[in-house]
């Protein structure tokens, strides 16, 4: 992304635009009102999706900068327009009139005072009748939001205002990327992974003035939203499910290796011991993703790099890694072996199962969990190539 502003201009007002010909006029006159009652060196750019109802004209009437985004998407336009920009200040908001264009102080004066991401909060400015739908009230927005706020420690309460203030530098580092509708939350996401300095100041939400039916799909947009938070924490998708499932396979099967157990009525034995080995196993596997997953986001630039992250790295690297990784299989050697000299003890004959499978089931773990460990440490440096 361009980083490129011009020195006169303070502040670049971005709308994303497609087939906004009833409001876009409208909205881009309370922009140039706003920059003009508030003595604000700036400029308006449309970014335009490929309208096709004369939308480009009527904003270039109107005063603003028309320029063409070829790929379809609200996250490609917007950083068609970012890219666009030339002020130190951007302030991102729908063409549709449902945004107050004419209020942007409250951002600028944030902007001014340092922070790097200045968002909206409707919640707080106040929701007007029919300009969101219940289910998005009551429903999406809490929800995602509280989410975003969980995983991300991010201060916004309004995790999808689209009226949101930042500057260009912070712009170029957050190097956005997603080009549909979750791009809201990328923004939100990246520049809490990167620190930023965050506010949020109260907004308000009008009905919107389309006379045709929205862009956005509730649900669709809702599970991209909710999915693209999960893929970018891959701790809460991968790393802490994993974890836990580890942990339970590991302490029950550690419980029930000297003998069988009494829960009440209940009585667990060797069939509960095999489940927990599987536990501990596909714990692994998903803890494997987490880190495969972190380590392909930070090469492709989608997560900054952590104190943590190269912490991690230090301690576990490669011969590291394949030294545990040979050591847990040499230990399954060792119980396979010990495990072949019960059953010597029997002329190779019939054994009783709830004694050998005591020793086999943790020996199968341990060479079927060494190989895992070894090959990762493989795979890591791999995908860790382009990173490093």
């Amino acid at each position: 992304m361009s980083t490129h502003t011009s020195p006169r201009l303070e502040l670049s007002v971005v709308m994303p635009c497609l087939n906004e010909a009833a409001t876009v006029a409208q909205c881009v006159a309370a922009a140039q009102a706003f920059l003009s009652s508030n003595h604000i060196q700036g400029e308006i750019i449309v970014a335009d999706n490929g309208s096709t109802d004369g939308s480009q004209a009527l904003a270039s009437q109107a005063g603003a900068r028309v320029v063409p985004i070829g790929e379809k998407g609200y996250g490609s336009a917007l950083m068609g327009g970012i890219e666009a920009a030339q002020g130190r200040f951007i302030i991102m908001g729908d063409a549709d009139c449902s945004y107050d264009f004419s209020n942007l102080m409250p951002f600028v004066e944030k902007l001014r005072e340092g922070y790097d991401l200045v968002m909206g909060n409707r919640f707080r400015g106040g929701i007007q009748a029919g300009a969101m739908p219940w289910h998005h009230y009551y429903i999406g927005n809490p929800i995602l939001t509280m989410i975003g706020r969980f995983f991300f420690k991010t201060p916004s309460r309004d995790f999808h205002c689209g009226l949101r203030g930042f500057t260009k530098a912070a712009a170029h580092k957050m190097d956005l990327r997603t080009t549909g509708m979750e791009f809201a939350s990328e923004m939100v996401v990246k520049a809490s992974l990167l620190r930023f300095r965050v506010c949020e100041v109260p907004t308000t939400l009008a009905p919107d003035g389309r006379n045709r039916k929205p862009h956005l799909r509730s649900f669709r947009d809702g599970w991209r939203h909710l999915r693209f938070l999960l893929l970018f924490s891959p701790r809460w998708l991968f790393f802490y499910p994993g974890l836990t499932l580890m942990s339970v396979g590991l302490f029950t099967g550690a419980w029930l290796l000297p003998g069988p157990r009494q829960l009440g009525n209940v009585t667990l034995d060797i069939h509960t011991l095999l489940y927990m080995s599987l536990a501990v196993l596909i714990g692994f596997q998903l803890i494997s993703f987490g880190l495969f997953s972190k380590v392909f986001a930070i090469s492709q630039g989608l997560h900054p790099i952590t104190k943590t992250y190269r912490r991690l790295l230090g301690v576990l690297n490669l011969e590291v890694s394949l030294a545990i990784g040979f050591l847990l299989f040499i230990l399954g050697i060792v119980l396979s072996l010990f495990a072949v000299g019960l059953w010597r003890q029997h002329s190779f004959g019939d054994l009783n199962p709830q004694h050998t499978l005591r020793w086999v089931i943790p020996s199968s773990t341990c060479l079927a969990f060494g190989v895992q460990v070894m090959f990762l440490s493989f795979f890591l440096r791999i995908l860790g190539l382009k990173h490093k």
